[in-house]
């Protein structure tokens, strides 16, 4: 059975997110969409609330589930024995940040795990987690950006104060 992660911090999920769950899912028997936990960062929502906006967006893709983990991917291909790893690359930029963590975690991997890396549809490749809730936060439109179903968990976020 092919196994694959899909990892990132998701804050929020944008569209190209999901365009690349949508076609990673049909590369591989189970793709597990996993939420890191990075203690360093400050994240608008919390794990919980990122995981149901996944699973919300992505209820209908049969062989997705949505995972959390904290502390190394590496660790956490391992203790799961995924075989793929699928990181998106919007451009070049992110090419040379994820070549360096890829070299670095298939030292870490026990065993014969493949990163793959997956080109973003050009119409998402602007798109950042963080570039929508920048725009958001100073009354921006994102819609489009990220689903439907996220957009409506962040106004309910936004309005009540939280």
């Amino acid at each position: 059975m092919r196994k694959a992660l899909y990892a990132g911090s998701f804050d929020p999920l944008t569209c190209g997110h999901v365009d690349l769950i949508k076609r990673a899912a049909k590369l591989y028997d189970e793709l597990v969409v996993g939420v890191i936990s990075n203690p360093a960062k400050k994240p608008f929502f919390t794990e919980e609330e990122r995981k149901q906006m996944i699973k919300g967006a992505i209820d209908y893709i049969p062989n997705v589930t949505v995972d959390s983990f904290s502390g190394l991917l590496a660790e956490y291909v391992n203790a799961n024995r995924f075989n793929v790893v699928i990181r998106g690359l919007r451009g070049s930029t992110d090419f040379e940040y994820e070549i360096q963590m890829a070299q670095m975690n298939a030292r870490l991997y026990k065993g014969k795990v493949e990163t793959i890396f997956l080109m973003t549809d050009p119409s998402y490749s602007f798109i950042s987690s963080s570039m929508a809730k920048e725009v958001y936060y100073l009354g921006g439109n994102i819609e489009g950006l990220v689903p439907e179903s996220v957009l409506e968990v962040m106004n309910e976020k936004m309005n009540s104060g939280r």
